[in-house]
């Protein structure tokens, strides 16, 4: 996600001219958007990275839900 919001400034940075940004070529913000679809659309899903976020967020609302309704794990 922040090389989603790093394009979007350079975007902007380089659409309004500002500073040194100005100077960039166009082709290296296209370069970073091809880079990031490549990395969302096959790299992430190769390696297994969607599925390891998921899983650690339905393990965190499981533990929430525990602890819910039964009031937390049991000490022995």
């Amino acid at each position: 996600m922040p090389i989603i919001l790093v394009i979007v400034a350079l975007c902007a940075l380089r659409w309004f001219e500002v500073w040194r940004f100005a100077d960039i070529s166009w082709w290296w913000i296209v370069g970073l958007m091809v880079f990031a679809f490549v990395w969302f659309e096959f790299l992430e899903p190769m390696l297994g990275l969607d599925k390891r976020k998921a899983h650690v967020t339905d393990e965190k609302r499981r533990q929430a839900r525990v602890e819910k309704n039964f009031g937390g794990p049991k000490k022995k």
